[in-house]
């Protein structure tokens, strides 16, 4: 009676002398179509290459199989998923809350936080919580997320109007710009820092010292009269002569 044990099922290709068919259709390394051909005949020819035979279909009639570098063909594909984890996008959802009667210092702090959330591509759920009394007011919250919604329209857009959960009064904002499009943004944004950055040091290490640019301004005659009173000082006077 057939039992499986647990062990890992193998994702990899097989290579080489694992693969366990008379006969295989065979793709150069160039991609170009040998054809239909004994899988001794497709090792010669790897061996032949330098090459490892990879089985690229195996559910084919006779499996596919191509001519290639498995090993840089593993590393390539390895960077290439990277990459795209890298540029994947993911959508976060941030939460900022607010009081009805917040002080506009405040405001201004919490709005600056939303413009943030917004120009990074992430949605911003905002949250005015009522206390006591205010829960009789609505129209305070409301008019609050009207207000801020109206400021940082031109980075996002209402997604969900305010509504009533329980004490508190929800309304979600969406940006204007992809999450791919503002960590676009932000890359060329770090890239160009970096240049300016480098662009400075390259200019402080070219310009030339003080004592350089003294030299440089130092006309001809100044030189010559520098040199004589260097040949007077060098000169021995006639007590030294006479010692």
């Amino acid at each position: 009676m057939w039992c499986y044990r647990g062990g890992s099922i193998s994702t990899e290709p097989r290579i080489n002398d694992r693969i366990r068919v008379p006969e295989v259709r065979l793709v150069g390394p160039s991609g170009e179509q040998v054809g239909i051909v004994p899988l001794a005949k497709a090792l010669e020819l790897a061996q032949e290459y330098d090459l490892d035979l990879v089985e690229v279909a195996a559910s084919a009639r006779p499996p596919v199989c191509k001519l290639m570098d498995y090993g840089k063909f593993k590393y390539e594909s390895a960077m290439k998923a990277r990459e795209a984890r890298k540029n994947q996008a993911h959508t976060v959802i941030k939460e900022m809350k607010l009081r009805p009667k917040i002080d506009p210092h405040d405001y201004d702090t919490k709005k600056g936080h939303v413009v943030r959330f917004l120009k990074q591509g992430d949605k911003v759920k905002i949250t005015i919580m009522f206390r006591g009394r205010e829960q009789s007011r609505p129209e305070l919250g409301y008019r609050l997320l009207q207000r801020l919604a109206s400021d940082v329209e031109d980075l996002g857009f209402i997604e969900s109007n305010p509504k009533q959960d329980g004490r508190n009064m929800i309304m979600v904002l969406g940006p204007h710009k992809k999450k791919t499009e503002a960590m676009a943004e932000a890359r060329e944004a770090q890239a160009a820092r970096k240049a300016e950055r480098q662009g400075v040091a390259a200019t402080d290490e070219e310009a030339p010292s003080e004592d350089a640019a003294v030299e440089a301004e130092t006309t001809p005659d100044e030189a010559a009269a520098s040199a004589e009173v260097a040949e007077d000082a060098e000169a021995p006077t006639s007590h030294e002569a006479s010692a």
